[in-house]
């Protein structure tokens, strides 16, 4: 860990002193001289005094295992600056390779027609490049500050219309509101999550699944907003699944004992809110005489947590029958049920959060996250099956949503072709 930080500590610096050359150039015709000397030593007081602080928080905050009001105002703050300083050295770095060319150049000319070449190769700053990044950074540090204000309970709906040529007759128009990685642990805002519960819940859906992390990783921590979430009702049952949090793999337990007394008090509290939860397992939904079979399975994560068995919760379901997944991380679509000789019709899916940090338009989408997990968000379909990754319900580690909203999904099955 102090390995870690002093790394952030050396990259932070190293980008402090790149968009302080910035700065100087925008206070270098300021008149007042001590105005300009106050602004720039202010300038390196703030950021070493804030990496000192964000380096002890940070290291407080995973020696005991604990978040604090400070250290998470200091992962804010930290991913906020990062951001404005990337976007204030990339304007800044275009003119750096411009300057470079034209030194090479000068320099070059000098050589051939004679002369010392000391003065005047490489052009200085221009004031003007500089108010441009400080333009340009201003855009994601207006992003962040309402993404940890406002927008981390910007409620989203998403509504999406699923076509299948072997869905019973009776399911169509059949409707599923689902959530996902609600993370109630870091909730500070009774107000708001009422709302997206009571947005959730007007969608008067048909079926309402949760596909898991409803803790980040104590159960206790769900106890306070048992009361909202258990609002979520819908005519066809309500039915979860766990998800990699759930487990409590990110907390230093005193013993197994007590890690294992955590995830029966966390499935107690599934039953509390009035969810089934599916561990490996299936219902059968039935509508006018006609079925579909819903499968939910323990988390199984590339690499970590693959406890999930698909096999296990297929086991008694007709071959031909209707079938929906829940299973929390995407990676088990890409890795087994896409390939799987079962056929699933639909996966649902969440985990990735879309990394709560990115750009969605109708023609262009872009998140980090995408580098780590092919399917982040949103519908895909592969071999004749279908995944929907919902972008989450809450937040963990940086509190906040900038670009990636917090999510409601609603899915109606049709019967035919798209």
């Amino acid at each position: 860990m102090q390995r870690i930080i002093l790394i952030l500590g050396i990259l932070s610096l190293f980008m402090d002193w790149y968009v302080y050359q910035g700065v100087k150039r925008l206070t270098a015709d300021w008149k007042s001289p001590w105005l300009r000397l106050m602004v720039r030593w202010f300038y390196w007081f703030f950021f070493i005094c804030f990496i000192f602080g964000f380096g002890i928080s940070i290291y407080l905050r995973f020696s005991d295992d604990r978040v604090t009001p400070l250290s998470q105002w200091f992962i804010n703050a930290f991913l906020t600056l990062l951001v404005t300083k990337l976007f204030f050295i990339v304007v800044l770095l275009v003119e750096d390779l411009f300057r470079a060319v034209t030194a090479v150049v000068r320099l070059f000319r000098r050589s051939r027609q004679g002369g010392d070449g000391k003065e005047g190769i490489v052009p200085q700053r221009r004031k003007f490049v500089s108010q441009l990044a400080l333009v340009f950074a201003s855009i994601p540090f207006a992003s962040f500050v309402y993404g940890v204000t406002k927008g981390k309970y910007d409620f989203t709906v998403h509504r999406h219309t699923l076509y299948f040529d072997d869905l019973p007759e009776a399911f169509d128009g059949f409707t599923i509101t689902q959530l996902s990685d609600i993370h109630s642990g870091s909730f500070d805002d009774a107000e708001a999550v009422q709302r997206g519960v009571a947005l959730a819940n007007a969608q008067k859906s048909d079926l309402f699944v949760f596909t898991g992390d409803l803790v980040n990783n104590l159960a206790p921590e769900i106890e306070p907003w048992i009361p909202a979430f258990a609002q979520l009702r819908a005519p066809y049952g309500q039915f979860s699944i766990l998800g990699n949090h759930d487990y409590g793999m990110y907390h230093d337990w005193s013993s197994e004992a007590e890690h294992e007394a955590n995830m029966v008090r966390l499935k107690q509290h599934h039953e509390e809110l009035g969810y089934r939860l599916l561990l490996d397992e299936h219902v059968t939904i039935e509508k006018d005489g006609q079925k579909i079979a819903l499968l939910g399975v323990e988390n199984w994560g590339r690499g970590f947590i693959e406890r999930g068995d698909i096999n296990k919760a297929l086991a008694g379901v007709e071959e031909d029958a209707f079938k929906i997944l829940l299973s929390h991380d995407p990676s088990h679509f890409e890795e087994i049920v896409k390939k799987h000789p079962t056929h699933v019709h639909l996966t649902l899916s969440g985990h990735t959060h879309g990394m709560q940090f990115g750009v969605e338009t109708p023609l262009f989408r872009w998140s980090p996250v995408q580098y780590r997990y092919k399917n982040w968000a949103g519908l895909a379909k592969e071999n004749n099956r279908l995944l929907y990754v919902n972008r989450g319900f809450g937040f963990i580690g940086f509190t906040g949503r900038v670009g990636i909203w917090p999510e409601i999904t609603v899915l109606e099955l049709r019967k035919g072709k798209a």
